[in-house]
Parts: C-alpha cells; sequence; structure tokens
C-alpha cells in the first residue's frame, strides 16, 4: 500500500512540517538527530499524535485529514509497529501474542492461531515449542522475532519500524537485519523505518528521508543519499567528513579557509559541502608544508578503537569555525603510537584533492 503524508504539528517551540511519500512495497528510512522529529513523524502515522494541519493517506485510504474533520484511530488505520523493545504482553504465550492482532480485527480464533504459529515457524525455525513460551522465558532477540511476527500478523498496511534493532546485542542484530529484509521484501510490505544506523537504511531502505529541527533537509535513494550526503548529520552517519562553504574560483569557500576537491554540478556562488571518508585523511603534530593538501588546524576531541583502526576525532581550536566539530580522521594504532597525543592536544588534518567530493548543498 502507498503513503501520502504532508502535515504541520505544532507542539510548544517545536513544529514538525514534512510531506513524505512511499510507493507500495517500497521501504522509507527516516534519519536524523535527537529532537529533529522522527518520533513526532510516527506518532502522527500511528494516530497517536493529532496534526494541527495537513492530511495522511494509508493505501489511498485517508486517516487524518484536518480541514475535513478525519481522523481514524489507532487500532482502525492498519497500521503495525516494531519497536526497539519488543513490548510484549507478559501474560500471554508468543503465539497468543501474534494472534492478538488478527484477533482484534475479528479473525476467528483458530484461524487467528493457525496464522501465529506459521509466522512463528518462520521467524524462529529453530526454535522448538517457543510459541507456548512466555515472553520471560525468551531471549531479547527471540522477542523482538516474536514482536516481529505480531507486527505482521494483521496484515497492516503500513508497518512502522521504530529503531527495531537497537536493543538488540551485537551477536542478535544481524540475524534480525536478515529476517526484517525477507519478510518486508517477501511480504512486499510497505513500511517507514526510523533509524540512526546506516546500516539499517542500505540494508532495508528503498529511500531515505533526512529530518532536522522537523523540516526535510536530505531525501531519496537510499545509496545517493548516504554516498553523496548534504548535510553534517547524514555525513556522519554514513560515516564520512563534511565541510560546508560557497563554490567559487573552483575552490569551497568555508569561512576563512579553502577546500581543494572534486566538483560535480556545483553552480558559481552556490552552497556547497566537501565530502571525504575518514581514511583519507592524515594527521600531523606541526602544519605539513609543501604538499598540494588541504590542511585543517584541530584540537584532538577523542581516541576510538574501531577493529583494525583508531578513530581520531577532532573539535575546533578556540575561535576555530564550529564544521571542524565532529571530522575524524582512521589512522593505525601505530601511527596513533607515534604521534603520542592525547585528548585536548592541538593537530593537523591533511586530506588530498583527489579524495575530496564537492556536491551542491
Amino acid at each position: 500500500m502507498s503513503l501520502d503524508l504532508a502535515v504541520r504539528l505544532d507542539r510548544g517551540s517545536f513544529s514538525l512540517e514534512v510531506a513524505v511519500a512511499a510507493e507500495p512495497g517500497e521501504v522509507l528510512a527516516v534519519l536524523g538527530p535527537n529532537g529533529a522529529g522522527k518520533s513526532t513523524l510516527l506518532g502522527v502515522l500511528s494516530g497517536l499524535l493529532r496534526p494541527d494541519a495537513g492530511h495522511v493517506r494509508v493505501g489511498g485510504r485517508t486517516v487524518t485529514d484536518v480541514e475535513a474533520g478525519v481522523f481514524v484511530p489507532p487500532h482502525r488505520r492498519g497500521v503495525g509497529l516494531l519497536a526497539q523493545q519488543a513490548l510484549l504482553f507478559p501474560h500471554m504465550t508468543a503465539a497468543a501474542n501474534v494472534a492478538f492482532g488478527p484477533r482484534a480485527h475479528g479473525v476467528p480464533r483458530r484461524e487467528a492461531e493457525d496464522r501465529a504459529r506459521a509466522l512463528l515457524a518462520d521467524v524462529l525455525p529453530d526454535v522448538p515449542g517457543l510459541a507456548d513460551r512466555r515472553p520471560a522465558q525468551l531471549s531479547g532477540g527471540q522477542q523482538q522475532r516474536v514482536a516481529l511476527a505480531r507486527a505482521i500478523a494483521p496484515d497492516p498496511e503500513l508497518l512502522l519500524l521504530d529503531e527495531p534493532l537497537a536493543a538488540l546485542d551485537i551477536d542478535a542484530a544481524p540475524a534480525m537485519r536478515a529476517l526484517l529484509r525477507r519478510m518486508i521484501r517477501e511480504g512486499k510490505q510497505t513500511a517507514v523505518l526510523v533509524t540512526h544506523s546506516a546500516l539499517d537504511a542500505l540494508v532495508l531502505a528503498d529511500r531515505v528521508v533526512v529530518l532536522g529541527r522537523g523540516r526535510v533537509v536530505e531525501q531519496g535513494p537510499t545509496r545517493e543519499v548516504l554516498g553523496r550526503p548534504r548535510s553534517a548529520f547524514t555525513a556522519r552517519i554514513a560515516g564520512l567528513d563534511l565541510i560546508p562553504g560557497t563554490w567559487r574560483a573552483g575552490m569551497l569557500h568555508a569561512g576563512d579557509r579553502m577546500v581543494a576537491g572534486m566538483a560535480e554540478s556545483v553552480d558559481e556562488g552556490g552552497s556547497a559541502v566537501a565530502v571525504f571518508p575518514p581514511s583519507a585523511v592524515a594527521v600531523h603534530v606541526e602544519e605539513p608544508t609543501g604538499s598540494p593538501r588541504n590542511v585543517l588546524p584541530v584540537r584532538l576531541a577523542s581516541i576510538e578503537p574501531r577493529g583494525d583502526v583508531v578513530r581520531l576525532r577532532a573539535a575546533p581550536r578556540p575561535g576555530g569555525p564550529d564544521w571542524l566539530d565532529g571530522l575524524a580522521a582512521d589512522v593505525t594504532p601505530a601511527a596513533v603510537a607515534d604521534l603520542a597525543v592525547e585528548p585536548g592536544a592541538d593537530l593537523w588534518f591533511a586530506v588530498k584533492a583527489t579524495e575530496v567530493q564537492v556536491h551542491p548543498a
């Protein structure tokens, strides 16, 4: 089923004003920093929040229309929800939890129970007797799989996924991610996924919408948005560095700094961003000279081990531009030992122009 939403909702000093759409069977990922409006958007879609203006249509059916006075309550919207926490009924068995939705929609008991057991066998094929266990007898990963079966059991027109993998441990998350992808694709399920994970978006979503302060700041095909980010948040979630500025005379002007890079369809005098991977950044204790690289004075904010590399996270020096905050360099442990620095030290980040891509902002 398709989704069409264009709403405005005012809550004190915060205002959500967005328009998003999803085609039948499409998965739309919603990204954004804390406070951007992601949870508010889900509340509007689910019917837990009433917008001040606009409409929500699911599968061609209007479930909210402020001007027309239409507001379908949550339990009649045909919307399923899978949240961070499984939130299973503790007094019910797994099968009873999954059968609850169909039963609430008038499906006969035997038919609902058969569907529940079939779904449980699909999401947890290697756990005999699971259908008759209560949530307290299940692991966190098993509970989340039961919650997925419960969310799709009523055959919802729209599935809302609210950070569904955030509460799982590192071992359970990959299997659950693969299961989600299979269940969504096989069921041709239209879904909205709220996540902070670039991997979740890449694996599960067809398109991405990025929210900032209640507004859409980026949107498009998932790989395009994450591969060519236009905002600092999207760059961070995609694991890239980003510098905003203005494109003039073949250079990105970022305050008193000029950044050289490979530009693509950037208008003279237009807002632009320079994007590059942390692996392309060289780190120096003294300012490097005699090399055609972009050189940025930073203050070391943190040292973060990340598998085979160490990520050095930057902050501005006193009086430096805000866009330096959060820039990262990935170096080897040996390089960190050679630098012999700790957070608070002044460093220089250098990156070759050939490693920098410049896009319109």
